[in-house]
């Protein structure tokens, strides 16, 4: 049979070519009516799961920027679909390898060869002959390893079963993408073979997970035996009008390949020649310790040149508590000897006989000395990345936009698709170069501080940092307040105290805040002591002296206060309701006034004012004073890779006052890695009658006017394949109140990024697309409404923008005005100087969820750190965790208490920045 884009199969493909220009409109962009990539809407008959989409946007400056994706095209003919069963159990990368065999051993049916994706699935450009039930049950033999006493054992024999499911057409593809189809099952399972199909070639050929794969040829040592290595993630996606391959760089942690003794040593933090001496049991190599390096090393592959010339892989599943020179086996021959002189024996005496051995398959026990690590093996999910490795980690995946686009280049060229004889067997073309196509830059909103008129307000665009001359919109007041000082006074010493009140003082009356106490209790304690107990006296003794119990508690960290500050924090937040705002010493002993101009930032937050407020015509769908409305952020965090019995945490903020500028938050804990909120309509309510009673009570609104007639509801974290239970779970609960609800779906974990041209000085100072750069054509759903949406400005690196998915639409919005809109939250993030990368909101919800460990009592045996694989303690279960979650006081429930200082982020919110990326890295979650 003839490859599809041979003669005799048929008449010419239908692919799409290069799609035209947008056309229309300022600067060449899309106008308003016209048709950018294809129809601007999909057909009457055509079923979404979300909203459809109502027309594109058209406010901002039009321009032209590149994507990291690439024109595909396909010609229009069947693809079978074939269920595989196999052994279970076994690692894809080995199934692929059975497959593999499995091809070369029946070349009469698999040729030309067909595509597996190392699972479950496979797919031809033909039916396959497989008789008359259309199912075949082939034999796999694949040699064992051999060696030892018995080097001569037959080779195993697998079974994989194929049966054919259905043979579909890819001209169903083309309806859709042209919104002419609804999505279905028919499309899902095209869409995955295309996929199947790009990624064959190269997973046959590098290490791969999940839709990323992985080459050497890239990749750099971090120490403690790991290697940092860079790769492609592909994935095929319809876009309007057309199919797109997205292109993106991967990142993931290897182990290091070589000599085991060599990658224990760099574990261990040692000099790579250093003798194993220290790992043995006679030397007193520490249990604690033996356990680290077994959990290190479960599951990594090794070879044995020793024994065998084959070197065929085994497993590492333990380590031994003896060493080689006591741990005792019995021989074929019913002899007993020690591993060493087994090894003696074949003329390999070990250099270090006294040393732990690796323990492969059930029982067997090979030396380190012996080991080999092979190359590529990706890093056990047991095993969390040490926190002094995170920096090298991102510094390698971190790539300046114009660098990113060449690497992605280049990634393209030696994919070689067209070279793929896969690729060609199903009829598909890939344009080696990415996609350009049409944006626009959205203008950012005016924020009011207080005063009156054009003093008042500050355009944002290209606003860096807090102009310290403007006063809060609403700033909050100090009665009393006190210091607690948890450095030593050696390192903070009275000069330092007395700068670091200065400073304090002069922000606070330079950004409005009434502080009635000019001289705060200060007190030192001992970080090793009961925090709570500490803090407990201390209020006793500023209600002493200064009549009353304090407003604000400063509290200074030394270098390494993490418990500190987690101790800290559960008691003031759950326990006293007092607000708080903790610094570093170093930081705060001589600091400048824009330091003391960020903190002010969250302590009048924090006290329930009001740092800005978007100008009103940006965000009128929440400003109309006859459609009060709300806005809700909603998110779940899950346990860390490998965490057994251990819950998920959900959030849900919600704006209080008529700006959108003033959160609260509710949490919750439910069953680990969830990503439905099973107590959505009660948390929903929590912060409804916080709204309502601010309305009424804060802002005179009385009842009738507390009501929301609009709940903008944004969510965080759902996957696209999750979407329609977000809807039908959601969205759709009651409320008790009867607004007109929008749902928006927002999205960070997309590869879909934004590189501006080298013309027409559009970049920012970071080589980023602009702040307001926003894409709702060529690359977006087909038929649903959607847009992209880069909100900040780059700092480091190449900026991913958030994917915004309507699922939900009572108002009659247009496009312009969510566009707008979510672009505006994203300005009134009070922690931060910039515009961020989500809608306030939802950044608000993932903080909420990362300090959930501060709601329990630290001095309970629930085990709730970052590196514990399980839960600790008798009986340890869901119910234990929530009976065991202690809710925020009520003194702090209506302010943002949540508002932690952006200067202790990186120590103390792991799971939002690196440490959250890093470990993401090992399940391939993470390209930067």
């Amino acid at each position: 049979m003839p490859p599809r884009n041979a003669p005799g199969r048929g008449g010419p493909g239908r692919g799409r070519g290069n799609t035209p220009p947008l056309a229309g409109g300022r600067g060449g962009g899309a106008g308003r009516g016209s048709r950018p990539g294809g129809p601007p809407s999909a057909a009457a008959h055509v079923n979404t799961i979300g909203v459809r989409r109502p027309g594109f946007g058209t406010a901002g400056r039009a321009i032209r920027i590149k994507v990291n994706s690439f024109e595909l095209t396909h010609e229009d003919d069947d693809i079978s679909h074939y269920d595989v069963v196999d052994p279970e159990r076994l690692p894809a990368r080995f199934k692929m390898e059975l497959f593999k065999i499995l091809q070369s051993q029946e070349p009469n049916i698999f040729t030309p060869k067909i595509v597996y994706d190392g699972q479950k699935n496979a797919f031809a450009p033909r039916e396959l002959d497989l008789g008359e039930t259309n199912s075949r049950k082939f034999p796999v033999s694949l040699p064992q390893s051999n060696g030892g006493g018995n080097p001569t054992r037959p080779p195993r024999v697998y079974y994989i079963t194929l049966t054919r499911v259905a043979t579909r057409n890819t001209e169903t593809l083309h309806r859709y993408y042209d919104g002419q189809q609804s999505f279905d099952e028919t499309i899902s399972t095209l869409l995955q073979a295309l996929n199947v199909v790009v990624r064959m070639q190269p997973n046959l050929c590098n290490p791969f997970r999940a839709r990323s794969f992985f080459t050497p040829a890239d990749r750099q040592a971090i120490g403690g035996g790991l290697e940092v290595w860079r790769g492609i993630f592909q994935s095929v996606r319809p876009g309007i009008g057309r199919l797109v391959l997205n292109i993106d760089l991967a990142t993931t942690v290897m182990y290091k390949e070589g000599p085991l003794v060599e990658l224990c040593n760099d574990f261990f933090g040692r000099p790579i020649n250093s003798s194993p001496a220290y790992l043995s049991p006679a030397q007193n190599f520490p249990d604690q310790q033996r356990i680290r390096l077994k959990k290190f090393l479960r599951g990594v592959r090794i070879v044995v040149p020793a024994t065998t010339g084959q070197s065929k892989p085994r497993v590492i599943t333990d380590v031994s508590s003896e060493g080689a020179n006591t741990l005792q086996f019995t021989t074929h021959a019913g002899a007993t000897m020690t591993v060493a002189q087994y090894f003696q024996s074949l003329g390999r005496p070990l250099r270090s006989p006294t040393t732990v051995c690796a323990q492969v398959g059930a029982s067997a026990m090979i030396p380190l000395e012996m080991c080999m690590v092979l190359r590529g093996q990706f890093l056990n999910k047991e095993t969390t990345i040490p926190e002094e490795k995170v920096k090298d980690i991102l510094q390698f995946s971190t790539k300046k936009p114009h660098e990113k686009l060449e690497l992605i280049k280049t990634g393209m060229r030696d994919l070689q698709h067209g070279q793929s004889d896969y690729v060609r067997q199903f009829g598909m073309e890939i344009n080696p170069e990415p996609l350009e196509i049409g944006a626009r830059i959205i203008n950012p909103p005016s924020l009011k501080y207080s005063g009156q008129g054009r003093q008042a307000m500050e355009a944002t665009r290209l606003r860096s940092y807090i102009r310290i001359d403007k006063k809060f919109f609403k700033s909050s007041s100090i009665a009393r307040w006190m210091v607690v000082i948890y450095d030593t006074q050696r390192n903070f010493n009275d000069n330092a105290i007395r700068n670091m009140i200065g400073g304090f003082l002069e922000s606070c009356a330079s950004v409005g805040i009434a502080v009635q106490t000019k001289d705060p209790l200060v007190k030192y304690q001992n970080g090793q002591g009961n925090i709570e107990e500490q803090l407990k006296g201390a209020g006793g003794e500023c209600m002493q002296k200064l009549g009353g119990l304090p407003s604000l508690i400063v509290v200074v960290l030394p270098e390494g206060g993490n418990d500190i500050y987690t101790a800290v924090k559960q008691y003031v937040m759950i326990l006293a309701g007092v607000a708080t705002q903790c610094l570093k010493a170093k930081k705060c002993s001589n600091a400048k006034p824009q330091y003391w101009a960020n903190v002010m930032l969250k302590v009048n937050v924090k006290l329930g004012g009001i740092n800005a407020i978007p100008e009103s015509t940006a965000v009128e769908v929440i400003t109309d004073p006859n459609n009060p409305a709300i806005v809700i952020g909603a998110d779940v965090i899950h346990p860390p890779p490998g965490a057994q019995a251990r819950p998920s945490f959900t959030a849900v903020v919600g704006s209080v006052d008529s700006n959108a500028a003033k959160y609260v938050a509710t949490s919750r804990v439910q069953t680990g890695r969830q990503e439905i909120i099973d107590d959505l309509k009660e948390m929903c309510m929590d912060v409804l009658k916080l709204y309502m009673s601010y309305h009424e009570l804060a802002e005179k609104k009385g009842k009738q006017g507390s009501i929301p007639k609009r709940l903008i509801f944004y969510r965080d974290g759902v996957s696209e394949g999750q979407f329609q239970h977000v809807l039908d779970l959601e969205a759709c609960r009651e409320l008790n109140i009867n607004p007109k609800i929008t749902l928006i779906v927002v999205g960070k974990r997309h590869h879909n990024q934004f590189f501006p041209p080298a013309a027409g000085n559009i970049a920012d100072r970071s080589g980023n697309c602009p702040a307001g750069t926003v894409v709702d054509t060529d690359i977006t759903h087909p038929t649903e409404f959607d847009f992209i949406l880069q909100s900040h400005a780059g700092l480091l690196g190449t900026s991913r923008p958030a994917h915004y998915s309507v699922r939900l639409l009572m108002l009659q919005s247009s496009a312009d005005a969510l566009q707008a809109l979510s672009f505006a939250l994203c300005h009134v993030y009070a922690r931060s100087t910039r515009s961020v990368s989500i809608p306030a909101p939802v950044y608000y919800a993932d903080i909420v969820c990362s300090r959930s460990k501060n709601h329990y009592n630290p001095r309970e045996r629930l085990n709730l750190s970052d590196t514990s694989t399980q839960a600790s303690g008798p009986g340890a279960d869901l119910e234990a965790y929530k009976a065991g979650y202690r809710p925020i006081h009520a003194n702090q429930q209506r302010n943002m208490y949540f508002s932690v200082c952006w200067l202790l982020s990186r120590f103390y919110i792991p799971l939002l920045t690196m440490k959250y990326l890093v470990n993401a890295m090992i399940r391939n979650e993470t390209c930067r």
